[in-house]
């Protein structure tokens, strides 16, 4: 009875991610840079908007936790959550990644990752295109 149970809450957290779960609530930036050598690099950032990004009035004022009121139950589960949430905005933010470059053209034969740093609220990868830039890209994206 117990292993029905793991499976069905293993099948509930491993579903797929939905990318409107993330519309209109964050604000993301990809800078570009082209080197005299034709070496392509970019940076990807995201970040979640804020309430005033969204035109949101947050007049919620809640009070902060009081660590030593809260059980050890509440806060594992608290912490699960918050796992769960890292794990579905690092997923968001590949999938914006993935978006931008298709929709720009930047990296046509895909990409090297240098870095990424995933946060809570905030979100950045580095790359270097694995194609050289050409004279459209030059023109396009500058150096």
């Amino acid at each position: 009875m117990s292993t029905s149970i793991i499976l069905l809450l293993t099948a509930c957290s491993a579903k797929a991610i939905d990318p409107m779960e993330f519309a209109g609530q964050f604000k993301d930036k990809f800078s570009t840079e082209i080197k005299g050598d034709g070496i392509k690099l970019f940076v990807y950032s995201a970040k979640l908007a804020t309430a005033a990004d969204r035109n949101i009035n947050d007049a919620t004022n809640r009070p902060p936790i009081d660590r030593r009121k809260q059980d050890a139950r509440s806060y594992a589960q608290e912490m699960r959550d918050k796992q769960e949430f890292l794990e579905l905005w690092t997923q968001q933010v590949q999938i914006g990644l993935e978006k931008t470059i298709a929709m720009t053209g930047y990296c046509k034969q895909g990409f090297i990752e240098l870095s990424r740093y995933i946060e809570p609220e905030r979100g950045e990868i580095r790359g270097e295109c694995n194609d050289g830039a050409t004279d459209e890209d030059i023109n396009t994206f500058g150096r």
